[in-house]
């Protein structure tokens, strides 16, 4: 389906989370909404409607989700002199501020692909039951991730408007099951509905899509349940995608056709609030004790863009700067997003980090380590650039210290990438950990002074000003319920606090 096209995508979806029958989303990119002109749902296909389930779920997880995973995981920070995201950047978040990209991913994503699935299985079509399935446990592992609970075993029933939390383990098993009776069903030369992520491909890619979603939903679960045979099974297979999974090549530089990141923050004319995190720039530009520069990770420039001296310089998370002649909005860099730029769902890098994890707590160090350098070859090549080999030199596999090593450097693999996974697997990996200093130490807005002298690479700091319910040295570690659902779901469970983990992280 080209891209000219997507306007006239029906949208069949109705609303049966317990959130009322309107929405107002800020993920304003790709709002399919029903085009009288369209066919009546009699007539609509899995086809039509697969595009718009697709383009709902990049409008959330690839502009929201990409935003404040971004400030939560210290990639990005707030511009000088706009405060759009300033409360992301204390490690703040409220239950309205996500209570529309809740509302997308329900009304818009699940609904559509609950609709794909009850058809494709109606007329025997399981490559298109197999995709469909595969896209609705990556939404419910991204509700999970974000909520810790969220309506599963009575979601998207259109007669319960007040559909019980599940538990998060329960909704990961849930779509681990899922995912394993699809792929039970489906050969790899099966066809699949028109969709845009493999676009005239057959079931192959999705199986391989498959099992590799599945491998991350068993690696984020293995702190709290024995996944070991089901994660050596899926390894001993290695049948996962040999390229990266993301949206590419469905975007235009026109209206809403662009990337939702690129359309949210950075089209002309738009108020750009993400600036460059000290903590990201500071650990891939290394420095001497005269505060020279000596490495540059070539990733580096392909993340962000230099400030308007040509040097790459980080800001403060938390910070609301005065400013001065040199301290202004030109100094900080940006990240570097275009209208094409590709919504990443799963990269070979993370795939490969995910495998270097397991074989650092189950198997040798010599296999670990090997696909620790996968990883990193595989980062550079998304960046597009040159350089594994000597990052490997500078920072190669630390078997004394796995986690760290690993949780680092994929931190770093994410950064412009998916950044909302990086904030995941922060908080379940512990690593970046909190270095001693604060924001504080690097600026004092009573002087304008800035100094980063004390910022150590490869750790975290506590923003200026941080959230008071998060506090000093800590993640937050999870989104508040939804106000789209609180206010009219009285089966919405008690918040347990911005810093109790979900259950992956527990």
């Amino acid at each position: 389906m080209e891209v000219q096209t997507m306007k006239k995508i029906v949208l069949l979806s109705a609303f049966t989370v317990g959130l009322g029958l309107g929405v107002a989303s800020c993920d304003s990119y790709m709002d399919i909404n029903q085009d009288p002109n369209s066919p009546s749902e009699g007539n609509v296909t899995t086809g039509m409607i697969m595009p718009a389930a697709e383009m709902s779920i990049a409008g959330s997880y690839g502009d929201f989700l990409f935003i404040t995973g971004g400030y939560f995981a210290q990639h990005y920070t707030q511009q000088f002199g706009t405060s759009n995201y300033l409360s992301y950047s204390r490690f703040e978040m409220s239950p309205t501020r996500n209570g529309s990209t809740y509302t997308q991913l329900y009304q818009k994503s699940l609904n559509n692909l609950k609709n794909i699935n009850d058809r494709a299985l109606a007329d025997n079509d399981l490559g298109t039951s197999l995709a469909a399935t595969t896209l609705r446990a990556f939404v419910f592992q991204a509700l999970v991730d974000c909520y810790g609970e969220t309506p599963y075993t009575e979601a998207l029933d259109p007669n319960n408007l007040a559909p019980a939390y599940d538990e998060g383990q329960t909704v990961y098993e849930g779509v681990l099951a899922e995912l394993d009776e699809a792929l039970s069903q489906v050969e790899p030369s099966a066809e699949v509905c028109t969709n845009f992520l493999f676009p005239n491909q057959s079931a192959g890619s999705w199986i391989k899509f498959a099992k590799a979603l599945k491998l991350k939903l068993l690696m984020r679960m293995s702190n709290v349940k024995d996944v070991r045979a089901e994660v050596g099974a899926l390894i001993a297979g290695n049948d996962f995608p040999a390229s990266d999974v993301r949206w590419a090549g469905c975007w235009a530089d026109e209206a809403e056709k662009r990337n939702p990141l690129y359309s949210e923050d950075f089209a002309p004319g738009m108020q750009q609030n993400l600036v460059a995190n000290l903590a990201i720039v500071n650990t891939m530009q290394v420095r001497d004790d005269l505060g020279n520069i000596v490495y540059t990770d070539p990733r580096l420039a392909v993340f962000f863009k230099p400030n308007a001296e040509g040097n790459f310089e980080g800001s403060i998370s938390g910070a609301q700067y005065t400013g001065t002649n040199k301290y202004n909005a030109n100094y900080w860099c940006r990240p570097a997003v275009t209208y094409d730029q590709p919504v990443y769902l799963l990269t070979v890098a993370e795939t490969e980090f995910f495998m270097a994890e397991y074989y650092a707590r189950y198997g040798s160090a010599s296999d670990a380590a090997a696909h620790y350098a996968a990883a990193i070859e595989a980062s550079f090549a998304t960046a597009g650039v040159d350089g594994a080999a000597e990052y490997l030199e500078r920072y190669p596999y630390d078997s004394n210290e796995p986690m760290r090593c690993i949780g680092v450097a994929k931190w770093v693999a994410l950064a412009g990438v998916n950044p909302f996974e990086a904030w995941c697997e922060m908080r379940r990996l512990d690593y970046p950990a909190f270095g001693t200093a604060q924001g504080s130490d690097f600026y004092k807005n009573n002087d304008d002074s800035f100094d980063t002298g004390s910022y150590v690479p490869g750790t975290l700091y506590t923003p200026i000003q941080v959230f008071g319910m998060v506090g000093s040295n800590k993640l937050l570690e999870r989104f508040p319920y939804a106000e789209t659902s609180s206010s009219r779901n009285s089966n919405v469970p008690d918040f347990p606090g911005y810093t109790t983990p979900v259950f992956w992280a527990k």
